[in-house]
């Protein structure tokens, strides 16, 4: 911890909150050792901290999920409603609450036990969202998807998937180098993502528009490319796609009609 003698230099205020002790101790302990962290302000439950964001001033808010009594969850949801919402990163040793905060828009994702570097890149995404460098991915190209990586979450950003397929009740991303399985079904990104380009081509994949680049229609079957990838049109999906492709592909402005 930073003694008397060698204060913090660091700007940012925070708000610790876990309902176990040892659990809320060491996290205190290790914000404290990050350089951007001026002070860290602990809280026992989602209560306590409820009342803590209330009456202080505070720059983000590092978090429990599961709290007897107002969990974690339950309290990004509080914030969500706020009309200036200070950044949340929630640190917890259950993975599968990984798509509500990807629909709460958290920061970061935190997996126990806690490494030092995974929670300095935690607050650097902090520090980012405060100065607008990485804003709220709610709408538009940036927003992005929560995935789990060798034990670690992250966020994808939407504009790197080139397509997604259906796994059951899950969802595969495929972008250019990797893939990845998220707690999602496909009909749900399919809703999300239809303003963003992504258009459904079968019962079980889903593309984005201005990533194919090829179209094949061979004995009555039609396939579009994307990413080096062969992907079947279904014949529901076949003539909605035509037709998007061919908007797309016409130029904005037009002389002599």
């Amino acid at each position: 911890m930073p003694s008397a003698a060698d204060p913090p230099t660091g700007t940012l205020r925070v708000l610790a909150v876990d309902d176990e002790a040892p659990a809320l101790d060491e996290l205190v302990w290790m914000l404290e050792r990050q350089p951007a962290v001026r002070q860290v302000v602990p809280a026992a439950s989602g209560e306590a901290a409820l009342r803590v964001i209330h009456e202080q001033q505070l720059d983000a808010i590092f978090m429990d999920v599961q709290m007897p009594g107002l969990s974690g969850l339950d309290l990004a949801r509080v914030l969500s409603r706020f009309s200036t919402q200070p950044p949340v990163v929630f640190v917890t040793a259950h993975e599968r609450h990984a798509v509500d905060a990807f629909e709460l828009n958290v920061v970061d994702y935190v997996l126990k036990p806690v490494r030092d570097e995974r929670l300095s890149e935690a607050v650097r995404r902090v520090v980012r969202r405060l100065e607008g460098a990485d804003p709220t991915p709610a709408t538009g190209d940036d927003e992005s998807i929560v995935v789990e990586l060798g034990g670690v979450s992250r966020l994808v950003p939407r504009a790197e998937v080139l397509f997604v397929e259906a796994q059951g009740d899950y969802a595969r991303l495929h972008t250019a180098t990797e893939s990845h399985l998220v707690r999602v079904p496909l009909t749900t990104l399919a809703d999300q993502w239809a303003e963003a380009g992504f258009v459904r081509i079968h019962r079980s994949s889903l593309v984005a528009l201005g990533h194919i680049t090829e179209w094949r229609t061979e004995s009555g079957r039609t396939t579009v490319v994307v990413g080096g990838h062969e992907l079947v049109v279904s014949r529901r999906h076949t003539r909605e796609l035509r037709d998007l492709l061919v908007r797309r592909a016409q130029p904005r402005h037009r002389s002599g009609l």
